[in-house]
């Protein structure tokens, strides 16, 4: 599966942003399986540094009369995806974090990574896939799960939008420019046609958008 193994290459934090962005109190579809593909990133579209530091999600901004995420939200929020989908590199980024003390940012809900290589794993609710990414999401993931959530990286996130698989982009854009880095979305080789579905801003002065693939 071409851009399999390579994912979030330097989604560092992704721990992190995990509870602090994944779009608290945004609604979510109630009925049917469906498949979001959810990343933080700069306002110029890039989820990290070349060099994979995330050193920019840590902002001084603050918007006046916007929206916090309360740890109630959050909780409520993350018990609605059903399970995760991630490239190798964004899962060893949460597994060197863990192991540093940082917390796991994913609980006990599955988490399928995607990788040709020997990884470590440590939780039973970590599976390695390495197989055809569409017959994953079609036959394994959506007759058993119905918040399906891939979190990294920018060529699984280009994979999944190639395929056809994905429902739904949440993009989470931070106040900062930096210019250069990993690019959300790699290898795309068609135009992909969204619907503005939903608009939030937070006081953090992140803003998190939620579109529709049009189909």
């Amino acid at each position: 599966m071409k851009g399999s193994t390579l994912s979030g290459r330097g989604v560092e934090h992704q721990c992190v942003t995990i509870r602090r962005f994944v779009s608290g109190g945004m609604s979510m579809e109630s009925t049917g399986s469906r498949v979001t593909i959810h990343m933080v990133a700069s306002l110029d579209g890039f989820i990290a540094r070349k060099d994979g530091r995330v050193d920019w999600l840590e902002t001084s901004d603050h918007f006046d009369g916007a929206d916090t995420m309360t740890p109630e939200v959050v909780a409520a929020f993350l018990k609605t995806i059903d399970c995760y989908v991630m490239g190798s590199r964004t899962y060893e980024t949460a597994f060197d974090f863990e192991a540093r003390g940082l917390g796991w940012a994913y609980g006990d809900t599955p988490t399928f990574v995607l990788t040709r290589r020997e990884l470590r794993k440590t939780r039973d609710s970590v599976e390695f896939y390495s197989g055809d990414l569409a017959r994953l999401v079609n036959e394994r993931l959506k007759p058993h799960f119905r918040g399906i959530w891939f979190v990294g990286g920018g060529q699984v996130s280009g994979e999944c939008l190639r395929l056809g698989l994905a429902d739904e982009v949440r993009y989470s854009i931070m106040p900062v420019l930096i210019g250069d880095g990993i690019s959300f979305f790699d290898g795309l080789d068609k135009d992909i046609a969204l619907h503005l579905a939903e608009v939030k801003a937070y006081a953090s002065g992140m803003v998190a958008l939620r579109y529709e693939v049009r189909r």
